[in-house]
């Protein structure tokens, strides 16, 4: 083999193993956080608040102040405040909300699972009843649900 099919086959297993961890992370977002002996009845839960623009309004106030949900999350949702340095950060980044993918994968009652009993393998904690009513959780996800549409 020579130099140039050497430079060929290192520059494709380079790329083969970035899509890789790519997908894997895609894959590991996606994954439920909910345990499997609960999640059709959690996965059925489903948002009792409409998605009015008050409502969403409210959300929007409680993710950027009393839930600090912008902390980690960021203002825009991406998963990542826009003080945080991503290189300080070990394991896996707060969760971008505005994946369309991820939108649609997490059901109502998967995420005010998440905010009862925290996401394990991750540091998101519970926020239910420390730091939310269950009302004001449901508003918050209303918000989180703005970040994937257009």
């Amino acid at each position: 083999m020579g130099h140039r099919s050497w430079v060929l086959a290192f520059i494709a297993t380079f790329l083969l193993q970035g899509f890789s961890l790519a997908w894997s992370a895609d894959r590991e977002a996606l994954r439920p956080r909910v345990p499997v002996d609960q999640l059709e009845t959690v996965r059925a839960i489903v948002n009792p608040l409409p998605a009015t623009g008050e409502m969403i309004d409210k959300g929007k106030t409680l993710f950027n102040g009393k839930a600090f949900c912008r902390a980690c999350h960021g203002q825009d949702g991406k998963g990542l405040g826009a003080d945080i340095d991503p290189k300080t950060i070990k394991g896996a980044l707060p969760r971008n909300f505005t994946d369309k993918a991820w939108q649609k994968a997490r059901t109502d009652g998967e995420l005010i699972w998440i905010l009862k009993n925290g996401s394990p393998g991750t540091d998101m904690a519970p926020f239910i009843p420390l730091v939310l009513t269950e009302e004001e959780a449901w508003q918050v996800l209303l918000y989180v649900r703005s970040f994937g549409q257009p």
